[in-house]
């Protein structure tokens, strides 16, 4: 979500970009960040190559990764193998957060989701 409001893609409805914009408690993980570095270190996205750190410092509040989440992550259904989304998963169902996402599989889960 972060990485389409940051690069202004059109496909990110406005309502939801308004959202995202005015919201106070809208989060962000360091799993995102890791996510964005990592696929820009093996060549899958070539935005611009301060992209994690636009991340970083976008406003967002930052939700950091505790034990907790660690293990809701682990124990978690195998509908979903990505690690990344498997931890903002694990995060919302223990935060209590509403996910925004284009993925299909997200919403299996017993997660409060925002589909994008």
């Amino acid at each position: 979500m972060v990485l389409w409001w940051l690069t202004d893609d059109p496909t990110l409805a406005t309502e939801i970009k308004d959202r995202l914009d005015h919201e106070p408690d809208v989060y962000v993980s360091p799993a995102t960040i890791w996510e964005v570095a990592l696929k820009q270190s093996i060549g899958k996205l070539d935005k611009p190559a301060d992209l994690p750190e636009r991340i970083r410092d976008s406003g967002f509040r930052h939700l950091n990764i505790n034990a907790e989440h660690a293990l809701v992550a682990e124990r978690l259904p195998l509908i979903h193998r990505d690690p990344f989304d498997r931890m903002l998963i694990a995060q919302a169902q223990v935060e209590r957060l509403t996910l925004v996402t284009r993925d299909a599989e997200i919403p299996k889960y017993d997660v409060e989701t925002l589909a994008v």
